[in-house]
């Protein structure tokens, strides 16, 4: 079957990956010159199902009441007429509910997890290198209230398979010893010791690669214009120069993806939230991090990527906005250097900004649509680095008519 992938971030990419070692014949599309040069750019890194709890969960109303007016708040609105983010918005707090986001954390973590097992498969299968750090991933708190929460969700957390360890402080350090200077400063913390990071932009290089040696072929530089239609079934992609076919069509274009078929009558609950990176070179091995760490407090992760420090974090809903804020940006790095004294050169920092399709549930959408050849392999949030081979993998199997290794129940456009 031709099947023809649009978009190749690292979602993109895993799902021609996958599609191509099915036996398709595979055309991915991409506006970019070449893979992972959106969102998967420079993310933070992590491949953690250990983060499949929701943005929206109970706790979230008020904080984000607490941070509205502060220009470095982890949780960011910028309030205009925008109907759109007030359609999500207001799903988004129906989903508040403790209720909702259990349902919604056992949906991602399904995803997570089976995604986590198959990047490993990947990996002893063709020897894809990519910074990759396979120690674990540390959450630790400074709070004992936040830490005792914590410890609380890593329960249940492990009821449904994700393997989390509450930690003291002297293990935290034992775990980490970057973090030895907090000495005192820690509450305790949270080791998941499956979870990875690495390069997702990296990956997303190797792994196209990998693809076109199994026959995929992919075309930069090409706008994607809109899709034709005859009745149930997609003719056509409209690029500007002519009309591409296929069989089959595959939608991974991210917080790009609502637009392009809110014209064919579908109505994607995906907006974007903007993210920020901070990307350092290190200067002292011995006091930056190994494994990578997330600093729940101020909703931060540390990855090391090689002889890289990548710092990130933050939400801000602000439209399609990819320009760079140093009010937003310039907190991340002064927590990097307060956390990794002497580690890394912040003269020679690196700032991004990138757009996370989100889901008012967190939840990606995964699966068939109205349209009897186009599926959705897109709103993966925050987690599309750790959900990108088990979505890729699962689309391939429906598109080749097997059954998933996975329950699809919840993952897809019918929920909503």
């Amino acid at each position: 079957m031709k099947v023809m992938v649009l978009g190749a971030g690292v979602i993109g990419v895993s799902s021609a990956y996958y599609l191509a070692r099915g036996g398709h014949e595979v055309c991915v599309l991409e506006r970019r010159p070449g893979p992972g040069l959106e969102t998967s750019f420079a993310n933070g890194g992590q491949i953690a199902a250990s983060h499949a709890e929701p943005w929206a969960n109970p706790a979230t109303p008020l904080k984000a009441l607490k941070w509205l007016g502060k220009k470095d708040a982890p949780l960011l609105f910028r309030f205009r007429f925008d109907p759109a983010l007030w359609s999500w918005a207001l799903r988004f707090l129906a989903n508040c509910t403790t209720a909702r986001s259990r349902v919604n954390t056992e949906r991602t973590l399904r995803v997570a997890l089976y995604s986590r097992a198959c990047l490993k498969e990947l990996r002893s299968r063709t020897g894809i290198d990519y910074d990759q750090q396979t120690g674990g991933v540390l959450h630790f708190y400074r709070n004992d209230r936040e830490y005792d929460h914590a410890c609380h969700e890593a329960g249940r957390m492990n009821a449904l398979g994700c393997a989390r360890r509450p930690v003291t402080a002297a293990e935290c350090i034992a775990i980490e010893p970057a973090l030895a200077h907090m000495e005192g400063q820690l509450a305790g913390g949270i080791f998941s010791p499956d979870d990875e990071s690495g390069d997702a932009y990296l990956f997303s290089v190797r792994l196209a690669e990998k693809a076109a040696e199994l026959g995929a072929a992919f075309r930069y530089g090409v706008g994607i214009l809109g899709l034709n239609h005859d009745g149930g079934r997609i003719t056509g992609v409209e690029t500007g120069k002519k009309t591409l076919t296929a069989d089959a069509y595959v939608l991974a274009l991210g917080p790009y993806s609502a637009a392009l078929v809110r014209p064919l009558g579908l109505s994607l609950p995906i907006y974007p939230a903007k993210g920020y990176s901070v990307t350092m070179p290190i200067m002292d091995a011995t006091k930056a991090p190994i494994i990578s760490l997330t600093d729940d407090e101020h909703k931060l992760v540390f990855s090391r990527l090689g002889n890289k420090l990548r710092v990130a974090g933050t939400a801000e809903f602000t439209g399609y906005d990819t320009s760079v804020n140093r009010d937003r940006t310039r907190p991340i790095l002064d927590a990097a250097i307060n956390l990794f004294p002497g580690a890394a050169d912040p003269e020679k920092a690196e700032f991004w900004a990138g757009l996370r399709p989100k889901t008012p549930d967190s939840v990606p959408l995964i699966g068939r649509t109205p349209f009897t050849n186009l599926y959705l392999n897109t709103g993966h949030g925050t987690l599309g680095w750790t959900m990108a081979c088990g979505s890729g993998r699962v689309l391939a199997d429906l598109i080749g008519g097997k059954k998933p290794e996975i329950n699809l129940n919840g993952l897809g456009l019918e929920r909503f």
